[in-house]
């Protein structure tokens, strides 16, 4: 069952004084377990975890500093998935050029797609005291920022649904984009497609192989024999599986690729065989010089500005008091043919 939304009134943060008054000590002995200082008893440490826990309290870094009247610090948290991946960097840009235009700064962090780092770098932007928070998260449930939303603390996700709260989202039409690769290349006469994906953890990766196996299943191809390989996150183990693939005994006539990197990894592995006209290669989400090489790569494109702005401008309005439902922002793919898509399955 999914908690938050923007129904409920917010409700103040919880302060150092009100831990200490739960916990039956002093302001003094609270700043003490906050900031991790010496000479503090064991017992007297679990009293006042105890009492901020039950608070959803968080330490204030700006405590002290002079602060706004409206309570605000005029910046906003962004989580991205991976500093190395370019869909990411448009995504920056363009949360970062609507929220300068309304005088806020950014501060911003890498997720790596690591489950373990993501509440503590969640945890790091609010103890900040930032505004609002526009997200890239990868763990199964994001119901730890349920007290957040309870305070009125605008929550925008994107490239990935949240699970486990109510909040906006704004994501690429993901599996009706992968069947779109998939058809281009049915319709090219391919029937033996391998397909390479991301992290099978990840919600996208996991839309994006549904989408593809789909438009098989409708296409009337049996999927069983289909190569269907997933958990490759980078060039490096991209290469290496398309690699392992044109050297099978039984080899695809075609690749799709259903992650910038992994298509990075498949296009040089077609090099290294001299294959880039023999195979045909579909890659979701487009690529940087794809367009300046022979043959070019066909893709399905993303549109991560657009997917910044939209975000950018969903926690704008929250923080103006938008009150409406939360749901999400559908932003739709486009297939982009430049020649590797279109190779024949006898080339």
């Amino acid at each position: 069952m999914s908690v938050g939304g923007s129904g409920a009134a917010p409700r103040a943060r919880p302060t150092m004084r009100q831990v200490a008054a739960l916990a039956g000590v002093g302001i003094k002995t609270v700043s003490r377990v906050i900031n991790g200082e010496p000479n503090v008893s064991d017992a007297m440490i679990a009293k006042v975890r105890e009492a901020a826990d039950s608070l959803d309290y968080q330490p204030d870094l700006h405590a002290g500093n002079l602060r706004r009247a409206d309570g605000r610090t005029k910046t906003l948290g962004l989580l991205v998935g991976s500093v190395a991946n370019p869909f990411y960097g448009t995504v920056h840009r363009a949360v970062e050029e609507a929220a300068t235009a309304r005088g806020i700064a950014v501060f911003a962090s890498s997720l790596d797609d690591d489950p373990d780092r993501e509440e503590g770098l969640v945890s790091s932007f609010l103890q900040r005291r930032v505004d609002g928070l526009i997200l890239t998260t990868v763990t199964k449930s994001q119901a730890y920022l349920a007290p957040e939303l309870r305070r009125g603390t605008p929550l925008v996700f994107i490239d990935r649904e949240p699970a486990g709260i109510e909040a906006d989202a704004v994501v690429s039409d993901n599996a009706a984009g992968s069947a779109l690769a998939t058809r281009h290349l049915l319709e090219h006469g391919h029937r033996r497609i391998a397909y390479l994906g991301d992290l099978d953890s990840i919600q996208t990766a996991r839309e994006r192989r549904r989408g593809f196996l789909d438009e098989l299943g409708r296409a009337g191809v049996a999927t069983r024999d289909i190569p269907v390989i997933v958990d490759l996150h980078d060039e490096a183990s991209a290469n290496r599986a398309v690699l392992a693939l044109l050297d099978s005994p039984n080899p695809p006539t075609a690749l799709y690729t259903s992650q910038n990197l992994v298509t990075i990894g498949a296009i040089t592995a077609l090099r290294a065989r001299s294959m880039q006209n023999r195979v045909a290669l579909v890659g979701f989400d487009d690529i940087s010089l794809a367009d300046l090489l022979s043959p070019g790569i066909t893709v399905v494109a993303q549109n991560p500005q657009r997917i910044g702005e939209l975000a950018a401008q969903r926690l704008l309005a929250r923080l103006d008091g938008d009150q409406t439902p939360a749901h999400p922002y559908i932003v739709p793919t486009e297939l982009i043919a430049r020649g590797s898509g279109e190779i024949g399955p006898n080339a």
